[in-house]
């Protein structure tokens, strides 16, 4: 059997483990469906009437699409660093198994978490006024690079995950750098009403690009009313910018996330 083919058996494993051990945590199940309607109500609701009503609502459910499924990162990160501190990590090494099936298996059933979130936050986007106005296909690509975005932002998580010293610290080191990295974007709001200085960091950031990108294939507002169409490379090229983007976390946070696992494993 080749390595390729035993690490995806392998991984195969470690994700239904994963999906299984999470119906045995009733505290993430709750926040894996009540979270994101409590994200799509109040925002939609408390916030749009102050915003732009039906406009708002329109153009706010692709950023919190973004930002939920970059959050997700947390699921991933608290459960590697719970896996290693019980020690699980180290009943793994001594199986005969590929040492990427660990990660990918996490990575891969986080995945499975972020397809249960997009299908809640759906539904309730429905019942609060928002509707897709593209094309079948084009909403299926928005999910889909929502889910790409899902899956490389889970690979982060792997690393912080491995590298905190346990659950607690990895729920700090989880969430200190994911409020900047998800508001400084124009997931809720004109990236155009920043300070000038902070513009382009808004505009370079992928959350923006996957939110925009989602607008786009979803067929809703690019852009709030009262704010200018920016004329940045990435918001004119969402879509190429946000695939190149998780491309790049994944290309980047994949080797170090195995690498960082082999040593951890080896102690």
């Amino acid at each position: 059997m080749s390595a390729v083919t035993q690490a995806i058996r392998d991984g195969g494993v470690i994700t239904w483990r994963n999906l299984v051990a999470m119906k045995r945590v009733p505290d993430a199940l709750l926040a894996l469906t009540v979270q994101p309607i409590m994200f799509v109500v109040l925002f939609a609701l408390v916030f749009a009437g102050s915003l732009g009503g039906d406009a708002y609502r329109e153009f706010l459910i692709a950023g919190i699409f973004a930002q939920t499924v970059a959050f997700n990162v947390f699921f991933t990160t608290i459960g590697m660093a719970n896996d290693l501190q019980k020690g699980i990590i180290d009943r793994f090494r001594s199986l005969p198994m590929s040492r990427i099936a660990v990660v990918l298996g996490r990575t891969t059933a986080d995945l499975g978490v972020g397809v249960i979130t997009l299908v809640v936050m759906s539904l309730t986007g429905l019942v609060v006024g928002w509707r897709i106005r593209g094309s079948v296909l084009d909403a299926l690509a928005g999910f889909a690079l929502l889910l790409l975005f899902s899956f490389a932002m889970s690979w982060i998580g792997v690393l912080v995950g491995l590298t905190a010293r346990n659950v607690e610290v990895a729920q700090s080191a989880g969430l200190i750098w994911l409020f900047p990295f998800t508001f400084v974007s124009s997931a809720f709001v004109s990236v155009q009403g920043f300070p000038g200085w902070l513009q382009p960091v808004g505009e370079w950031n992928p959350v923006s690009a996957v939110a925009r990108a989602s607008r786009e294939l979803f067929g809703n507002p690019t852009q709030l009313p009262g704010f200018p169409e920016s004329q940045a490379w990435p918001a004119q090229h969402a879509v190429l910018y946000a695939t190149l983007a998780s491309l790049a976390i994944i290309a980047v946070f994949l080797p170090l996330a195995v690498a960082r696992y082999r040593r951890v494993a080896s102690r």
